[in-house]
């Protein structure tokens, strides 16, 4: 099941640590939802094919693409500097749906107050990041990760930081602070 909470952006832990405050300040899935508008489920990685609830989630957000990427460095030469491609913070123009089949990691997202929530999802866990939400990603030490990459389109554009004026950014903006309804 997802786990949640502000990430202390002073650390000097390691980035695929926890990055915890002390005290730790840990969201529940509706203060997830409310502060960043992020949603998720819990789904069956060995009976998603067949009980229907992946294919009810694509209809819903309109996903008609979809590829599985595998980033563990023993069968992706790439993955490193993937990783650090995705660690720079961005959004995208449409929402990003991610399905966690085997192993764990870290979406790290901007709330309304553009403070940084840390999401830790692990096998079963779906993701879905609304469009124009600041975010980044990254493993955590287990080093690995399969997950299905669900789109709206077979092209799929990121803007770096510094993108405010992009029109998803306004409307996410928009709906930040009508709390997310």
């Amino acid at each position: 099941m997802v786990q949640s909470w502000y990430i202390n952006e002073h650390s000097n832990e390691d980035l695929r640590s926890e990055r915890h405050f002390n005290p730790p300040r840990f969201l529940n899935s509706e203060q997830l939802r409310l502060n960043s508008g992020v949603t998720h489920y819990n789904l069956d990685t060995e009976n998603y094919e067949k009980d229907g609830i992946l294919e009810e989630i694509k209809k819903r957000h309109e996903c008609v693409y979809f590829d599985i990427v595998e980033n563990c460095p023993e069968k992706n030469p790439d993955c490193i500097k993937n990783l650090q491609r995705f660690y720079e913070e961005h959004l995208h123009p449409e929402e990003e749906v991610r399905f966690i089949l085997d192993g764990s990691a870290y979406f790290d997202v901007r709330d309304k107050e553009d403070k940084w929530i840390r999401i830790k999802v692990e096998k079963g866990d779906l993701i879905i990041l609304p469009p124009g939400v600041y975010h980044r990603f990254t493993l955590g030490y287990s080093k690995s990760i399969r997950i299905m990459r669900l789109y709206k389109h077979p092209k799929w554009t990121a803007f770096n930081r510094c993108a405010d004026e992009h029109p998803s950014r306004q409307l996410y903006m928009e709906r930040a602070a009508n709390g997310f309804a």
